[in-house]
């Protein structure tokens, strides 16, 4: 059975690229463009990965990965921010706050696809 991958992003651009990049390397995906839909979705069928991107509407990437975190029955969804923000300050919130990874934009999307595979334990 695929895995899951929730992409959370409000850039259409980025959304397609990674969609497509996900579903070509054999991924179920879902999609989100805020911080309330990405919960709604985790909610509804839970992933088993999520691209989460920092800078959003209604609930930034902070604000969801802390919400997930604080509920024990979503501790397994890995969850890879994704932001412009390359700040270690930042980087280090998003760990802190329970993120598995932290990706800056802009980003090779064969670093996406190898850490999504490393954090899946997929070859």
């Amino acid at each position: 059975m695929p895995k899951r991958i929730l992409i959370v992003d409000d850039e259409p651009n980025i959304v397609l690229s990674l969609e497509f990049l996900m579903k070509k390397n054999g991924y179920d995906v879902e999609t989100a463009t805020d911080g309330d839909q990405a919960i709604a979705a985790v909610e509804q069928q839970k992933p088993d990965l999520m691209l989460l991107d920092v800078m959003m509407p209604r609930k930034d990437g902070y604000q969801v990965c802390q919400v997930l975190r604080e509920r024990e029955d979503f501790n397994d969804v890995r969850i890879v921010m994704l932001t412009a923000k390359g700040r270690d300050v930042e980087r280090e919130k998003g760990l802190s706050l329970g993120a598995d990874d932290y990706i800056t934009k802009p980003f090779s999307t064969q670093d996406v696809v190898d850490k999504v595979s490393e954090l899946l334990g997929q070859p």
